[in-house]
């Protein structure tokens, strides 16, 4: 098959070396989702797109794309570069785990619909200095999907009751009502407040979103619920989301040694 030139619009997720002179560099693309394209001469001293091509720097690029063999880049129509993001440890770390979770979610070469622009309005967010955990939170309960799980959050999954208390139960795929809390002893006990904001975020659209404030308290439990079913229903756990889990250990090692 003849290849054509194609006009994209990308964010660059991965760059690795390749050979002597050239780079391997994955794209999430509005066109094939993750896609990786060999980019020769990468490598080289001067090289005129170097810029156009780090991490975290997403625009309109021509390449040739092929759904079942390496794409290439040809050219650079324009690119932008997510600078609070490059250069800001926490905001650094969210984004990574953000898109190497998407790209875990998403075969490589394949259209993924909206999700593109999902993606992008996160880390425009992020970029801007929106809490960055929230964010990727809101990706962690839409992707539950992606990854098979489909969590029932529109009503009690028992009696179908939406105006009752309710708790998020994985032995029963979703939200149980406070009539039926005594049929999973290992439901996950959440607070209405965690409940409301997991539910919302179900379908939450992120190019709606300008503020985010959420109460402290309600943050700590909406890591830790999304963590268990990721745990424990998706079985995923990412070298990403690791260094996370241990910026907040470092986090809390200080605030004890500064108040000693």
């Amino acid at each position: 098959m003849t290849r054509v030139n194609e006009l994209f619009n990308g964010v660059v997720m991965q760059v690795r070396d390749y050979r002597e002179h050239d780079q391997l560099i994955k794209f999430l693309t509005d066109k094939q989702g993750p896609a990786m394209f060999l980019v020769r001469g990468a490598r080289r001293k001067n090289f005129k797109m170097a810029s156009d091509l780090l991490p975290f720097t997403y625009g309109q690029y021509v390449g040739w794309l092929s759904k079942d063999r390496l794409n290439y880049i040809i050219s650079v129509q324009e690119s932008n570069h997510l600078t609070h993001i490059a250069t800001d440890i926490n905001a650094n770390a969210y984004a990574t785990y953000l898109l190497e979770l998407v790209d875990r979610a998403f075969d490589d070469g394949k259209n993924i619909g909206g999700w593109y622009d999902q993606v992008m309005a996160a880390l425009h967010l992020i970029e801007k200095g929106r809490d960055p955990q929230i964010v990727v939170n809101v990706i962690e309960v839409q992707l539950l999907g992606r990854f098979g799980i489909l969590p029932e959050w529109r009503h009690c999954v028992i009696c179908g009751r939406t105006e009752k208390v309710m708790d998020y139960s994985e032995a029963y795929g979703g939200l149980i009502c406070i009539n039926h809390f005594d049929q999973d002893p290992h439901r996950l006990h959440l607070d209405p407040k965690t409940v409301n904001y997991l539910r919302f975020f179900a379908t939450l659209n992120l190019k709606k979103v300008h503020e985010i404030k959420v109460d402290p308290l309600v943050k700590r439990n909406l890591r830790w619920a999304l963590d268990k079913i990721y745990g424990d229903q998706v079985g995923l756990r990412l070298k990403s989301k690791r260094f996370i889990d241990q910026m907040g250990t470092w986090t809390a090692q200080l605030k004890n040694w500064r108040e000693k």
